[in-house]
Formats: structure tokens, sequence, C-alpha cells
């Protein structure tokens, strides 16, 4: 109820600001929403730019020598396709101090024994934990069992399809050393990409992603946790509460309670986690249905100590604020779709026209967005870049806005549930595997 009642709040809130500004200046209350979204954006981009040139002058200082003890924790469930590789790469870690834990999550399929069987053959250097079969779900529950058994410095979170080079600690932990940082992400790289458009489109969005992390990261911001290929310190998880059993994205809950515990959430591009995209249309839906509902459900759960904490920096509390835009604008965007379209039916009044052209505003927005993205971090050219954009803009446009809506409406309507939405791994073709790592870096 607490939820339903906060997003409500901010819905009204927000209208009735919009309202006020749009007596006070007759423009269309989605151009400004568009034009703060377009302002903070490239106040990120400047930002960035800016501690791009002064890295290149002065190079950022990491600590090379920090070498904490690591547990590597696995969540499976029914994931006896992929778990084996992914357990293979893992243990070819270069790294002297750490140990692998892979939990089984009450599968139904052969994943048990898949692992028992890996136990006996690594002797000591995996550890297995089976759980029981009426145990409380979800992947926060798994790490929370799997963090009392273990006395390491650090935690490192994987997928049970993750795939990694050797030096990734190496590379990833002179991000954690520093005292107030309490975790640190890799950049997530999809391995079957080109298996077809939804796969191909799913690693234009991680990209692009990348780019806004760099840039909250640049301004000390926000940066968030992604669920693979992340290193957190046990000290934070400790002063946190650990996972968050009640959630269904148990790695934006913690970087949440991170940020509101003053921990920085760091974001290192150098570090580079591989995994499997989505292949069909229905499963990538219920994907993205647990991310949207429980990336905007942890804001309103937390929403109060964001606005009143006195730990949070300002620009942190900003950023998170600026972010629920995300959430505000698809809602905005398809009612007055609906309504302008309604009124230009029955021939009145309206403006039809200058919503289509909000909506244009906004793909053309996003599409510059990817194709710089692509050309930096995939380097791509010209041309890919262009095609592939035109291509993630209309995948992004014609998912997320009715999804997000969707789930605005079920937290203001319906009922909260647990319902995880299960990725199925192991479906990527064959000839479509030759970007993941096995042993070094390239």
């Amino acid at each position: 109820m607490r939820d339903r009642i906060v997003l409500a709040t901010i819905m009204i809130i927000i209208g009735l600001l919009l309202a006020f500004i749009h007596l006070v200046v007759p423009v269309d209350k989605l151009f400004i929403v568009v034009f703060l979204m377009v302002v903070y954006t490239i106040m990120l981009e400047l930002s960035f730019t800016h501690q791009s040139r002064k890295r290149k002058k002065r190079p950022q200082r990491l600590n090379y020598n920090y070498e904490p003890s690591v547990c590597i924790m696995i969540p499976a469930h029914n994931e006896e396709t992929v778990i084996a590789q992914t357990i293979e790469n893992v243990m070819a870690l270069d790294y002297n101090d750490f140990e692998v834990m892979v939990i089984d999550d009450r599968s139904t399929d052969n994943t048990a024994q898949v692992l028992l069987d890996l136990e006996e053959k690594y002797d000591g250097k995996l550890k297995v934990l089976i759980r029981d079969k009426d145990a409380f779900p979800g992947k926060s529950a798994v790490l929370n069992d799997a963090l009392k058994l273990s006395d390491k410095e650090v935690i490192c979170v994987f997928d049970a399809d993750a795939k990694v080079h050797n030096d990734f600690l190496k590379t990833l932990l002179p991000y954690l050393a520093p005292e107030d940082v309490g975790a640190v992400q890799a950049r997530k790289i999809i391995n079957n990409k080109d298996v077809n458009l939804l796969t191909r489109c799913q690693n234009n969005e991680y990209t692009l992603d990348s780019h806004f992390q760099l840039s909250r990261d640049s301004i000390n911001g926000a940066v968030e946790l992604r669920g693979n290929g992340f290193l957190v310190k046990r000290s934070a998880l400790d002063e946190v509460g650990g996972w968050t059993n009640n959630t269904i994205t148990d790695d934006l809950d913690l970087s949440t309670k991170l940020h509101l515990n003053a921990w920085g959430v760091r974001f290192c591009p150098q570090a580079e986690v591989y995994e499997e995209a989505i292949i069909s249309f229905i499963p990538l839906l219920k994907q993205r249905r647990r991310w949207v509902e429980g990336s905007l459900r942890r804001y309103l759960d937390y929403f109060f100590e964001i606005v009143t904490s006195d730990i949070i920096s300002l620009r942190v509390g900003f950023d998170m604020i600026a972010f629920l835009l995300e959430f505000i604008v698809p809602v905005i965007l398809l009612f007055q779709l609906c309504l302008q379209s309604f009124y230009f039916i029955k021939s009145d009044d309206n403006q039809l026209i200058s919503t289509l052209s909000v909506a244009l505003g906004i793909g053309i927005f996003m599409f510059l967005g990817i194709v710089f993205s692509l050309r930096k971090y995939d380097k791509v050219s010209l041309f890919q870049a262009i095609k592939q954009s035109i291509e993630t803009s209309l995948y992004m446009m014609f998912l997320w806005t009715p999804l997000v809506t969707l789930i605005v409406f079920k937290v203001l309507f319906g009922k909260r549930d647990m319902k995880w939405g299960k990725t199925s791994h192991g479906l990527a073709q064959e000839s479509h595997k030759e970007n993941i790592p096995v042993e070094t870096k390239c």
C-alpha cells in the first residue's frame, strides 16, 4: 500500500507542477518534461567529457596492491545446460585468494547433480550449496544463505551463464579499494548478439546503459549494480543488512541501500562480463517486466529515505529522483497520444501533431545516444551504428513505453507479487559464441 500511495502522490505533484508551469509559460507539458530530461542528459555528458579530459592529463590513481579475499557466488536455478561451462571459466581466474560457491536454488532439472559432480572434480576448491525445496524463493534469499557460509572480505556475484576474462578480478578490484567505495560493477556484454534482431537490440541497449553508467560515475552519482559481474565489500553488506529478500531486483535494491548508507558504487568498463541475450519476445517481455517493476518499486520503497537523508550526497539523491522520469514520461506520452488521437477522430481541436513531435524528438534523442555509444564502445562503422540505432530506438520505444505504463498501473491498482520471470540459458546457437572468453583476455 505504501508504494501505491507514494507513486500516486508523486504523479499528482508532478502533474500540478507541470500544470502550473504551463500556465506561466504556455508550452505543452510534454515539452517541459522532455526538456528537463535533455538538459540533465547533457549535464551528464559534459561532466563525463570533463572528467575524461582531466584523467588524460592526470590519470586516476588506482591501488593495484588491494588484494582482499574473494568469494564468488553463482546462484543457479535449472541451469544444467550452462553451469558447468561457467564454473570452468571462473575457476581459471588469475587471482590468488578466492573461493567459488555455487548455490542450487530449488532446481527441478539435473542442476544439483551436475554441481555435486563438479564439487568432487575440483576437490575442495568449489563449494556447493543445495537449498531446500521449501526455501524462500528469489536471488536475494539465495545470496543471503550463501553469505552465512563465507568469511571472505569481498563478494563477487555472477549469473549462471556468465563468462569473463581471467584478469577480471585484478581489473575490477582496484576500483573497490577506496574506503568509501562499497561496490563496483563491470560492463555487461551480450555474447550471442548476432542470433537475431532481438539479441542485437539487447546488446545495443546494454552498450547505451554502459555509457549512462560511466556518465553517472563521472559525477559520483547513483551508479547501479546490474546483477551479473559485480563486487561488493562484506563490510558494506553487513552494514546495509545484506540483500532484501522481498524484492524482484536484488541488484537495484542493494544499490539503493548502499547509496543511502554513504557507500559509493563505481563502474569499471575495462572489466567485462559476457552473458546470453534472450532470443524470443515473450521471455524477453517477462524479464523486462521484472526489471521495470523492480526498479520502480525500489525507488518507491526508499523514496522518503532518499529525499530526507542527510547522509546521501545531493548529487546521488538528485540523480535518483531524475531517473524517476523514466517512469513518468512514457505514461504521460501514451496518455497524450490516446487523448489527442481521440480528439482528432472526433474532429475536435487537438494537439496530436505536437504530441507526435515530442515522441519523434524522444526517438531522435535516443537514436543519437545509441549511435554515439555504439561508435565509442563497440567500435562499429558509422553505417552500422545508424542502422542498428534505428532498430534499437524502435525496439525501446515499442517495448519500454507500453511496458512502463503497464507497470505504473499495476503498482497503482494491482497486487504486489514476487513473480521472477525465469530466464532460460543455453539456447544460443553455437555459431554465435565466438566472443565468449575462455582463458585469456584478447
